[in-house]
Formats: C-alpha cells, structure tokens, sequence
C-alpha cells in the first residue's frame, strides 16, 4: 500500500556495533538514530522481525535514558498505532482498539513531557498523519488529521522562518506535512499555501514533482499524499557508526 519505493530499507544491514562494551546503546547515538531504521522497516515495508527489534530497543532505552521519555514515548505511540492499524485491516477489532487506546495514552504521555519539543513533535506529527489515511472509524481519523496539523504547526513555529536553508527531508517533510494534514482538516485556504511554498522552496526535488501534480490535479489530493518522500535513506545509522568508530 505504501509502495515500492521503500523495498531499500530491507538491505540494511547493521554490520558494525550498535551496543557500547558494558552492552549498553552507544551513548553518542541519538535515541531517534538507534530506532527509526528499524521502525521504519515495519511502517514502510511490513518488516515485522526489524519492526519488533526497534520496539526493543524502545524498552532498553526507555530505562537507558530516562531524560529522552518524551520522545521515546512519542515513538512507542506511533508503534502502537501502526499495530492498531495493522490490526483494523486484519479484522481483529479487539487488538485494534487496545493498541489504538495505548497509542493514545502514549502519544499523551509525550506531549506532557515534551510540550516543547521538537522531537515529539516530529515523530508524533509525521506518524499520525502517516497512518491516519488508514483508520475507518471518522472520528479516530479526524482526531488524528487534526493532531498531526497541530504538531506541524508547533514545528512550523520554531522552523518556519529557516525553513529555505534546511536539509532536503527536513523542510521537504515540514512543508510536505502541513500541506497534506492541512488538506485532510479542510482547511484549503492553507493547504495551497503551503503547497505554492512547496513548488519554490522544493524545487527541482521529488517533493515539487508530486506537489506540482496537487496543483495541477485537485481531484488526486484525498487519496495520494506528499509525506515520507525521503523517509530515511539506506545505511544512515552504519554511517554515523562508522564515523563514531573513528573517533
């Protein structure tokens, strides 16, 4: 359903170590590098084995790095609704709505923890708005479009005006995630003015190419998206391992 565009995160390999010698994570990894490969295996391309090796990782760090709560929490609720999801097109309604409650309780946890911060909203944002499009019930959905337009928006404060000089996925996915959860709240007056910021900030990427198709063909935007063009390339994680074994 995501497409095949995600298939490279299958031959990640994790050659080097990720573990310090006391079996601890390397301390100068972020908690965000350690895990997303792994969870982005399960959410993009259905790798459940790497999926549930990034919900372990979740719990080590979870006691490792009692001070990254907030965004450890801020991924668990994002698992926990893409197992609520996975479960809604299973037919099993009654793990659906006990990941859906504990996604809830997650994400909640996050933001009372993190109020501020940028990394709750970031994870919160981009994966309520990557697996709202797959809830049925209308309320879950319009509470989840609605959840992810605010986080963006609370991104967009802080990044906004330095958006022009971001990396490419930085303010391809902002721009990308405010015009599209704009879009799915209704709220059309902003979608296409992000979109129009889309066209001149991105272009020349893949993130123009699709957004120049919104503008030209209106009729696609409720069932296409422009999120997760750049979500996350091969080896990111051996690379920064490579370089810390430098050091």
């Amino acid at each position: 359903m995501l497409g095949t565009r995600f298939l490279f995160l299958l031959g990640l390999t994790g050659a080097l170590p990720l573990v310090a010698q006391d079996g601890r994570f390397d301390p100068r990894l972020s908690i965000h590098t350690i895990v997303r490969e792994d969870l982005f295996a399960g959410y993009m391309v259905n790798d459940m084995t790497r999926f549930t090796k990034g919900e372990a990782s979740i719990e080590t760090l979870l006691a490792e790095r009692p001070g990254s709560r907030a965004e450890l929490m801020a991924w668990k609720g994002a698992n926990k609704l893409y197992r609520a999801v996975r479960a809604l097109e299973g037919s099993n309604p009654a793990e659906f709505s006990k990941n859906y409650s504990d996604a809830v309780a997650a994400y909640g946890e996050a933001e009372r923890l993190g109020p501020q911060n940028l990394g709750v909203f970031a994870v919160s944002g981009a994966s309520y708005l990557l697996f709202a499009d797959r809830l049925q019930d209308a309320a879950q959905k319009k509470s989840a479009y609605e959840k992810a337009w605010g986080f963006y928006n609370a991104m967009w404060n802080v990044q906004g005006a330095n958006v022009e000089k971001m990396p490419l996925h930085i303010k391809g996915e902002l721009l990308a995630g405010l015009t599209v959860s704009a879009q799915r709240t209704g709220r059309m007056e902003e979608a296409a003015k992000y979109l129009d910021k889309m066209l001149t900030v991105l272009a020349g990427t893949p993130y123009e190419a699709r957004a120049r198709r919104w503008k030209e063909e209106p009729s696609v935007m409720g069932r296409t998206t422009l999120v997760c063009q750049s979500c996350h390339e091969p080896g990111r994680l051996e690379a920064r391992k490579a370089a810390l074994a430098k050091q």
